[in-house]
């Protein structure tokens, strides 16, 4: 088991929050997929030169080479958004409407940290029960403590014991599958449908974890992959569970004050062989997505210039401008939401100034934004 994490470096320690800012127009928020999955925009960002040329996520193979490492980030998104009501523990006392629990990560045996909403209504000891669209009750749990941010801790009775005998064999996360909703971002205004259940969800996602989806390997689709692989590209998976810090503001003002929630990773044998291999062979590491970086960079941190070993661990690695890139040579990336620690992390690869003029232009050439959005290729 590996803890990773950093200090931040010297070169950021004059840089605010705030300087991380730029201006969106609502519209451009992304609020449905594209009517095709890998029909996105794509900007391709040179670091080197801060030459910007506008493509289509279809081209590229054209801007990857042979023997490249693309690694990818397997997690795969449950069904996390949850709607409970509470036990009434009084006679006399009034019903309460629905509860929006919102599971973050496990934290033990029937365990799991969520927010909650409304939350102020919600002490410690209160028991919630969850019904199916039927109306049975099919979970129940109790509060048992609150975080520093709002969290609460739940535990929840096994599922035979709340769902009766005839169940026998059904474990949570079936329920999940039948009672929860996709967890959509906050900045996607609208209820989660069917189709979000597959187009909020990488087409090689394989390790159920995540509550939110790594969203640059969105745009893949089987077809792209097999392309890749043909041409000469070799492809890796690895995991991180993308949990509680994707939704949590930044709540200082300064860059060096910035610390992240911990989240749950794993490099396998065969990610770590190719990883050693790609690096003894000056082959380019090309990562999709902010959540392989950071567990590239934590496993290479935590290596200390050793190969890299198979293992699972946490990481709260903070990445930012300063920051010393040991693994990542190239990253497919979407646009990060301003003030964010994502777009601190993908400036800290480009250059916060190229990375901003990056942002400029594609608010300028109308691309769509966040999670359901184009992307970015940095090289």
């Amino acid at each position: 088991m590996c803890e990773c994490s950093i200090p931040n470096g010297k070169e950021e320690a004059h840089l605010g929050v705030a300087d991380f800012d730029y201006e969106l127009p609502e519209e451009l928020i992304a609020q449905q997929p594209p009517a095709e999955r890998g029909t996105s925009r794509m900007l391709v960002v040179d670091r080197a030169t801060g030459a910007l040329h506008d493509d289509f996520f279809s081209g590229l193979g054209q801007y990857l080479r042979r023997g490249d490492l693309v690694v990818l980030n397997d997690s795969r998104v449950i069904p996390a958004r949850l709607y409970a009501r509470r036990t009434l523990r009084r006679e006399r006392e009034k019903p309460t409407g629905r509860i929006e629990v919102m599971l973050t990560e496990p934290a033990g045996e029937n365990q799991w940290r969520a927010l909650v909403r409304p939350g102020r209504k919600i002490a410690i000891g209160e028991r919630l029960v969850f019904p199916a669209p039927t109306g049975e009750i099919v979970l129940e749990a109790e509060v048992l403590e609150r975080g520093e941010f709002g969290d609460r801790l739940l535990e929840f009775a096994p599922p035979h014991d709340s769902i009766g005998d005839d169940s026998v064999g059904v474990n949570f996360f079936d329920i999940l599958d039948r009672i929860g909703h996709v967890p959509l971002p906050p900045y996607i205004h609208r209820d989660d449908a069917d189709a979000d259940r597959d187009r909020y969800q990488t087409v090689f996602a394989h390790e159920r974890g995540s509550v939110a989806a790594p969203t640059a390997g969105l745009h893949f689709t089987s077809q792209m992959l097999a392309s890749l692989e043909a041409s000469g590209v070799e492809i890796a998976r690895v995991t991180l569970h993308v949990g509680l810090g994707t939704f949590a503001p930044l709540r200082v003002e300064r860059v060096d004050e910035v610390r992240l929630h911990s989240e749950r990773y794993t490099i396998g044998a065969a990610a770590a062989d190719a990883i050693n291999l790609a690096v003894a062979e000056g082959r380019r590491i090309v990562a999709v997505g902010t959540t392989t970086v950071r567990t590239l960079e934590a496993a290479a941190l935590a290596a200390a210039g050793a190969p890299i070993q198979p293992h699972s661990g946490a990481t709260d690695i903070f990445i930012s401008p300063g920051f010393e890139f040991r693994l990542v040579g190239a990253l497919l990336t979407n646009f990060h939401l301003p003030q964010s620690s994502l777009l601190m992390l993908v400036s800290a690869f480009a250059g916060r100034e190229r990375i901003l003029a990056a942002y400029r232009q594609a608010v300028e050439q109308k691309y769509r934004f966040f999670s359901y959005g184009d992307c970015m290729f940095i090289a």
